[in-house]
């Protein structure tokens, strides 16, 4: 059974497809049910509306890991790292450079 928040996901994103934090949900909410693929798409659509989300980065990187893309992982990792550090969000660069740094 599919986690229950994508359906209202779903459809909050087909009234509004800019909510940053709607698509957030949604790849996490396919992450919960260890859809990585589905996971993967809605967090780069999230990164594409907000390209500061450094929260998003991170979820999307775990993703990519999961599906085995680990150059996609590497780059992505890369990505959030400056985007959280410029953000100042260290808990994230620190999780982002852990991952990263398991991926050598």
């Amino acid at each position: 059974m599919a986690h229950p928040r994508i359906e209202p996901l779903k459809k909050l994103l087909a009234v509004d497809p800019n909510d940053e934090v709607a698509w957030f949900g949604l790849g996490k909410a396919y992450m919960d049910d260890g859809n990585y693929a589905e996971a993967a798409a809605a967090l780069r659509r999230c990164v594409e509306v907000k390209p500061t989300y450094s929260a998003a980065f991170l979820a999307l990187a775990q993703s990519l890991k999961e599906l085995g893309q680990l150059e996609s992982c590497r780059a992505v990792c890369a990505q959030g790292i400056a985007v959280s550090a410029k953000n100042g969000d260290m808990m994230v660069t620190r999780s982002l450079e852990a991952l990263a740094q398991a991926l050598r």
